[in-house]
């Protein structure tokens, strides 16, 4: 049951950071009605749980990384920095100064994205994400089979969000195959990428920035364009940039 729930949780976390904070928020890539929006917003606070991303911080920090990839003005690269935890801290420090508002960020790279005030504010703070870890806990404490579970697959469902990021931006910057010579630095890591639900396909990304299928060629398959077909052809929501998509230009408004 623990290796279940440990896969069950990685899986709906990065989904749920790949379909609603990457592919909406920062990109809207898809439609959809106001109360599904908060639905899928809310949803997404309770599958990530304690490693829950602010959306607009999520959206400005990921829009500058597309702006200015491998650069020294890039959030995270794996170029500017000698380990993945020193990108890591840099990156946590500038998203949560977007988060709380002690930075404001271009203003090419605000707007667009979904805002639910009373919501984030309760997803960050401290008595919300230690009653998470709680629950986590417990849970573990209940079903764990091996002291090992514990002490090495607990601790991953408390940051799974900033876990996952790492390993995107690192892996996806320095490991792999290129499809297009972008000018910068990012790689096609897995051909199918059910690791991280389609993130790993940055090299794609960063040719088609709109497009909602981050595969390019025959072979690769993106489970998270996968699902969000699924929810189109269930008109839940609806693609609003077709394939093989630049960055749009102006940054669609919110709904």
């Amino acid at each position: 049951m623990v290796y279940a729930f440990f896969v069950s949780h990685w899986l709906l976390s990065v989904l749920f950071q790949s379909l609603f904070q990457h592919r909406y928020a920062a990109h809207r890539m898809y439609d959809m009605p106001k109360r599904t929006e908060r639905v899928l917003h809310f949803l997404t606070f309770l599958v990530q749980g304690s490693s829950y991303l602010d959306s607009r911080a999520y959206a400005i920090l990921h829009r500058e990384h597309h702006a200015f990839s491998d650069t020294e003005r890039d959030p995270h690269s794996p170029w500017q920095h000698a380990n993945a935890l020193t990108m890591m801290w840099r990156t946590k420090k500038r998203y949560s100064d977007y988060a709380h508002r002690r930075r404001e960020p271009e203003p090419r790279f605000d707007g667009g994205f979904p805002e639910w005030p009373w919501l984030d504010r309760f997803a960050d703070s401290w008595p919300t994400r230690i009653a998470f870890g709680t629950m986590y806990s417990l849970f573990y404490l209940a079903f764990a089979t091996h002291w090992w579970q514990i002490a090495f697959m607990l601790p991953f469902h408390f940051v799974l969000g900033p876990v996952h990021g790492a390993i995107v931006n690192w892996a996806g910057h320095k490991y792999g195959y290129q499809n297009f010579d972008n000018g910068d630095k990012s790689r096609n890591t897995l051909p199918f990428d059910f690791l991280t639900m389609g993130e790993l396909f940055q090299n794609n990304h960063h040719k088609w920035a709109a497009s909602p299928d981050f595969a390019a060629r025959w072979f690769e398959v993106d489970p998270g364009w996968q699902v969000l077909k699924l929810l189109a052809a269930a008109r839940i929501v609806s693609i609003r940039t077709p394939q093989r998509a630049v960055f749009p230009e102006p940054l669609p408004k919110a709904a």
